[in-house]
């Protein structure tokens, strides 16, 4: 590559490596590991070859990411730099050449310690006289993120030492293989996106604002290195890791002394080996000086310290036997294809089984059943397909189709315009049993108050609830059982219940859980239709008619009342009591009749709900957007863009004090 050509290269590799470093930093990973090595890699000889390519937006010349907004910020002490990667035996043996130079002058041997390199995000944890006062996140590795209330919520690490000491230490959170591999099946089964690897979770989680959320996760973390300490001196890295232990720390399990670069070599290998034994994933094995006298000598660069490097373990690659496809259905009632695999060793763990995403992702690969497929375990946790080998098909591969009833319950299933999923249509469908419940208990649809996550949880656990209409059948001592002393609680939430019977007739179709139909197109059914009855019995067409439901939202009603399973649980809800009629005024008053409102910031004495429920009790529509058909734009503190764009279109804005003379 002549002078010129390198210069190209340059160009495109900078940005691009700029980009997938931010990317990572916040906590989206868009290519692999090894992909983003190797160009790593490839940058740096670029400029080894022509120093004078070097620019200073170089990532190479960079540590870390940016600061997340809404965190503090910290300056460590002692900079949290990053190592510098190899990828070979020879390059590790090159290492410790630069070592034996570096140290010539001096009579100590050589002694490393080997240690797993954790794939997490890295922290530092401060102690005053033995108390945990502060932690922050590496940042760019002179000032990180002040994140010392979500690392509270973290178990392992000790709020108070054994010894009153002050130090600093640093460490890498993480989340084991087990826990991430339930947290995953857990967002798979609530239709949320599947963190792509075990880094993302744990950095994910670290940086939320809101500390709750991280101590819902199953955060870990491994200390490996004392970076201050007036209270103590050390001359050997390995000896303070010791002394760590003994103060309460839970480090680095993986630490290795070595005599020499031989032994080194053998650790890597040995780590290697037994990776599929770790209960943490790791992306390499990391190379450190042992004495620390000579560490000093060794230096650093602006970067990386000299004196270690981190040898990382190239992706493994099985081919295996496709041997069926099953679908899962999630809570909302999506359903996930999932491959059943012939089992395959891969970086370490038994493959059985992966998702395979959606319909589409199955086209695009063309996957089929008993296909000789590459499986590949991304971020060294999740497996994936990510080849079909076609030259070695028989003729025998059966092309799958998804499931047009669902697997679980047997009723229909339906793929929207521009959606991906499949989903089950089936109200009463046991995999969307708990989903199903606590939207129909939710503020917005029955209001039955009391009836939280938990309860419901702990209610389809101990076998009280198998459907929506068990919840009519609860008795007092039923809820009473769920918690000590709860008599007081199980009346309130019995009467509570009750009550939901009488809730009005929008209340209940929201409920339903209807897809495409929220609060407002639930209140435009029940004054159209005036009865559940006259609903259920309503055509396509008829359904068509109203300009604010359209076709999706009118299809999406007929089918769910066609569905066997709704009208069963409309009967069973018939049958307790449950509200099926529109309350009708004696005295309609329309006087918004035909009108639009878009509501704009913060009104004082009404929430937007509230507002939005005044003009539609009076026949009046509320839109979220200002346009031509927009005949009033009411607005409060701090109104945004929407009244700028009602100003240039000359909308009518009004005030809360207009509004209130308007609906005197």
């Amino acid at each position: 590559m002549d002078k010129e050509q390198a210069k190209a290269r340059v160009e495109e590799l900078v940005p691009l490596l700029k980009y997938y470093t931010q990317m990572y930093f916040d906590d989206k990973q868009v290519v692999s590991d090894y992909e983003y090595d190797m160009l790593m890699k490839e940058l740096k000889g670029i400029e080894k070859e022509f120093p004078d390519l070097i620019r200073e937006d170089s990532p190479t010349q960079r540590v870390g990411a940016s600061i997340k907004k809404g965190f503090e910020k910290v300056t460590h002490e002692v900079p949290l730099q990053s190592l510098q990667d190899v990828f070979s035996f020879d390059e590790v043996r090159e290492f410790d050449e630069r070592m034996q130079k570096a140290t010539k002058e001096n009579n100590k041997e050589l002694k490393y310690v080997v240690e797993t390199k954790i794939d997490g995000l890295s922290a530092a944890l401060e102690y005053k006289n033995g108390i945990f006062v502060r932690g922050a996140t590496r940042g760019n590795g002179t000032v990180g993120e002040d994140v010392t209330e979500n690392l509270k919520t973290i178990k392992t690490i000790p709020q108070k030492l054994k010894e009153p000491i002050d130090i600093i230490v640093r460490g890498e959170v993480f989340i084991g293989k087990e826990e991430f591999e339930k947290l995953n099946s857990d967002r798979l089964m609530d239709e949320e996106e599947q963190f792509a690897n075990a880094r993302n979770a744990a950095a994910g989680s670290l940086r939320q604002l809101d500390s709750k959320i991280t101590a819902k996760r199953p955060l870990d973390i491994y200390i490996f290195n004392v970076q201050k300490s007036d209270s103590i001196k050390f001359t050997s890295h390995y000896e303070s890791l010791k002394y760590l232990e003994k103060l309460g720390f839970n480090v680095n399990p993986v630490k290795i002394f070595c005599n020499n670069i031989d032994e080194a070599i053998k650790a890597i290998e040995k780590i290697g080996r037994d990776r599929e034994k770790l209960s943490f994933g790791i992306d390499g094995a990391v190379v450190k000086v042992d004495d620390l006298e000579l560490r000093e000598e060794i230096g650093t660069t602006y970067k990386t310290p000299k004196w270690a490097v981190a040898y990382k373990y190239p992706p493994e690659k099985k081919e295996t036997k496709l041997l069926d496809i099953v679908c899962q259905v999630g809570r909302t009632g999506a359903i996930t294809p999932m491959a059943i695999l012939e089992p395959v060793v891969v970086a370490g763990s038994k493959i059985s089984k992966t998702t395979l995403h959606n319909e589409d992702f199955i086209r695009q690969k063309d996957i089929r059943i008993g296909d000789t497929v590459v499986i590949q375990k991304a971020g060294d946790v999740i497996p994936e397909v990510v080849e079909v080998k076609k030259r070695k098909r028989t003729g025998e591969e059966k092309k799958f189709e998804m499931p047009t009833t669902c697997p679980v319950c047997g009723a229909q299933t339906v793929r929207e315009v521009g959606e991906a999923a499949w989903y089950c249509n089936g109200v009463e469908c046991p995999a969307k049993l708990y989903r199903g419940i606590i939207h129909f208990a939710s503020k917005e649809a029955m209001d039955i108050v009391g009836l939280g996550d938990v309860i419901i949880e702990e209610l389809i656990d101990r076998g009280l609830i198998s459907n929506i209409t068990d919840l009519y059948k609860l008795t007092l001592e039923d809820v009473a059982s769920l918690k000590k002393n709860g008599k007081k609680f199980a009346q309130k939430l019995i009467d509570s219940i009750e009550a939901s019977k009488h809730r009005d007739l929008y209340r209940l179709i929201n409920a339903l859980g209807i897809r495409h139909v929220g609060v407002k197109t639930a209140k435009l059914l029940a004054k159209t239709y005036g009865s559940m009855d006259k609903l259920m019995e309503a055509s396509y067409e008829s359904l068509c008619m109203r300009e604010e439901i359209g076709k999706i939202i009118a299809k999406a009603v007929y089918d769910f009342f066609r569905e066997e399973q709704t009208i069963d649980l409309i009967n069973k809800l018939k049958s307790y009591g449950v509200n099926m009629e529109e309350e009708v005024d004696e005295e309609v008053d329309d006087r918004f009749a035909g009108q639009t409102f878009v509501l704009t910031g913060t009104l004082e004495k009404y929430s937007r709900d509230e507002a939005s429920e005044i003009i539609e009790k009076y026949g009046g529509k509320t839109s979220g957007t200002v346009s031509k058909k927009t005949t009033y734009v009411l607005a409060g503190e701090a109104a945004g863009s929407k009244l700028t764009k009602a100003q240039n279109l000359g909308i009518k804005i009004i005030s809360e004090q207009e509004f209130e003379n308007m609906i005197k």
